[in-house]
């Protein structure tokens, strides 16, 4: 029988889920329906549109490679590995894996190994689809558009020379792929496919975080986090005008 906590965990991810695909749809049923017969407002959408795509332009592979490296083995990555593994320690899960330093040890690995693999999962899929997974702010105002924005990202890329919008599988299969890894290759025996959908989910729902945070609390080129090399992980070289 499950706990009360990890029940209220369980209720909160499928909340969020919801939540994703409530925003997300809408707009991307939008994206892939034009009208017969454009109406003047339509038709200044669609020049709009044009016009965002003329100011698209398609990262290199010395970019794609640089921000691959950075986001699957950089800072963040690493602290988020450690902060989750304190949290798991913190649970005693697995409890098989017991505690003490050893113990911290194997969920800080399990952890950083899940986000690698799902990195690397999600670059390589998107160089195969010639898709761009890196983030492009919203040349929105407002809090809910640039949020809607945000999410909406979370399962699309950027396709072709002129950038437009695709519904994004390796964005989608990415986590997925790296936690069913993490089940079968190291986690304990008792673990299945509902964990790794699971683990997963709560992966999906983090990178949906990182863009939000992308969105919001970009740092500009002077800034002391740019000294650092710590500007961003999966975002674009080119930030948009909300710097």
């Amino acid at each position: 029988m499950e706990g009360p906590l990890n029940m209220k965990i369980r209720r909160t991810m499928l909340q969020l889920l919801a939540a994703l695909a409530m925003v997300t749809l809408p707009v991307f049923v939008e994206s892939q329906s034009l009208p017969d017969s454009p109406t003047p407002t339509s038709t200044a959408e669609s020049t709009t549109s044009r016009e965002l795509d003329l100011t698209y332009v398609r990262p290199t592979q010395k970019t794609k490679l640089r921000n691959y490296i950075f986001d699957a083995f950089g800072p963040y990555p690493i602290a988020g590995a450690a902060l989750i593994a304190g949290i798991n320690q913190a649970s005693n899960a697995p409890p098989e894996w017991n505690q003490g330093a050893e113990g911290y040890a194997k969920r800080f690995g399990s952890n950083f190994g899940i986000a690698a693999i799902g990195t690397t999962t999600r670059y390589g899929l998107a160089k195969a689809l010639k898709e761009d997974t890196l983030y492009y702010r919203c040349e929105c105002s407002g809090v809910f558009p640039r949020t809607r924005h945000a999410v909406f990202s979370t399962l699309t890329a950027r396709h072709g020379q002129d950038g437009h919008r695709v519904f994004s599988f390796p964005s989608l299969l990415a986590p997925y792929a790296a936690s069913m890894v993490a089940v079968y290759a190291w986690y304990p025996n008792r673990y299945g496919a509902k964990d790794a959908f699971r683990t997963g989910s709560y992966s999906l729902l983090t990178y949906m975080g990182g863009n939000i945070a992308l969105e919001f609390f970009y740092s500009g080129p002077h800034s002391l986090r740019a000294r650092m090399h710590l500007n961003n992980a999966h975002g674009s070289p080119v930030q948009g005008p909300n710097q």
